[in-house]
């Protein structure tokens, strides 16, 4: 991975983009972000319906890594234009496939904080930024050589896993409620199956997974940055969901860990 690539401007920002990573981690210690039900019941302001909140807090990932990706001198080239569709068939179920599926409860009021949506823009503008203009433009490696070297197979098989995963574990959580459900159903029950039998949050830890083979399939620091922002938000907010499991079934599965299998 190559951390200086002489422009300024990315150089600029994919340092602001590290550091910004390391406040988000320090200050999810002491708290996580307002949206999704039991975390979006804390605090004021305007706030948004759990669909309308993720698909408008995703949806800028999928126009501004297409404006920055096409502006690259290399965009139409075979393995940039792969890491296209990598990028919009990942943020196309994150911004469209899995919040249009969500179940929300009948009762449910808004969860999802205004300010969480627009900090959501200004992140992945910056994922964007970072990535599409790496891959479209700055990044050397990305010829059709790229396709048979070990780093590319290698991240492509672990995003793959984890893309499923977390598709599959979001199933998972989705058919805990009835499609339509009762104002009386229970809002949260116990997950059981798949990754769940060593973890409270798979779909969190899956999602870190995939970004690790993005990562590695890309070799660059831009989705390093990804990663690691990811990292950031997740691990303290999967810390939160499993304390609160615990507290509130006391059947809980003990042997369960928050979010990395046997160790955290």
């Amino acid at each position: 991975m190559r951390w200086y690539t002489g422009h300024t401007l990315y150089d600029t920002l994919l340092l602001i983009g590290f550091i910004m990573a390391a406040l988000v981690f320090i200050f999810n210690k002491y708290g996580t972000a307002q949206y999704g039900g039991r975390f979006g019941k804390t605090g004021k302001g305007l706030k948004l319906g759990s669909k309308a909140g993720w698909v408008l807090m995703e949806i800028p990932a999928l126009i501004f890594f297409p404006i920055f990706f096409f502006m690259g001198k290399n965009a139409m080239n075979p393995v940039p234009l792969f890491f296209l569709g990598i990028w919009m068939m990942h943020y196309t179920n994150r911004a469209l496939v899995t919040p249009l599926l969500m179940r929300p409860s009948s009762n449910a009021s808004g969860s999802f904080a205004l300010n969480v949506v627009v900090l959501g823009w200004i992140t992945l503008a910056l994922h964007s930024y970072l990535n599409a203009r790496y891959i479209s433009e700055l990044g050397t490696h990305y010829t059709l050589e790229w396709f048979s070297d070990p780093r590319f197979f290698i991240g492509l098989a672990i995003y793959l896993f984890g893309f499923v995963g977390n598709i599959y574990s979001d199933t998972i959580l989705r058919n805990l409620r009835s499609k339509n459900p009762s104002p009386d159903e229970p809002r949260y029950k116990i997950p059981y199956g798949f990754l769940f039998k060593w973890v409270t949050c798979p779909q969190y830890l899956c999602e870190m997974i995939s970004f690790l083979g993005l990562a590695i399939m890309t070799w660059n620091l831009g989705a390093t940055y990804v990663l690691a922002i990811t990292m950031a938000n997740l691990i303290p907010r999967a810390l939160i969901t499993h304390r609160w499991f615990q507290k509130n079934f006391d059947e809980y599965p003990k042997e369960r860990k928050a979010v990395i299998p046997g160790i955290l």
